[in-house]
């Protein structure tokens, strides 16, 4: 059976914190089954690219999602990331 997946880490990534908001890098590695260095790294991508925003909680970062903010592929890019969470969410 083949090895690969529809979501990449990049995606399950941004799922999980549209889940949860509030939860560790070592909870998102977790679910996903990546390391905590990899989450850390998409994590600074998404930041970057402003689909995201982390805001400091004590120990914690929480989480909030930009969903106006469009996709980055050509064949999608005039969808925004919030229409597709709702997609994958359901």
């Amino acid at each position: 059976m083949a090895n690969w997946t529809f979501i990449t880490n990049h995606g399950a990534v941004l799922l999980v914190i549209n889940k949860h908001g509030n939860i560790t890098a070592r909870e998102i590695a977790a679910e996903i089954g990546i390391t905590e260095r990899s989450v850390m790294r998409i994590i600074n991508d998404l930041e970057a690219a402003n689909y995201i925003e982390r805001q400091r909680e004590g120990r914690r970062n929480i989480y909030h999602i930009h969903p106006e903010v469009l996709l980055r592929h050509e064949m999608t890019k005039e969808t925004a990331v919030g229409e597709l969470l709702q997609v994958l969410a359901s």
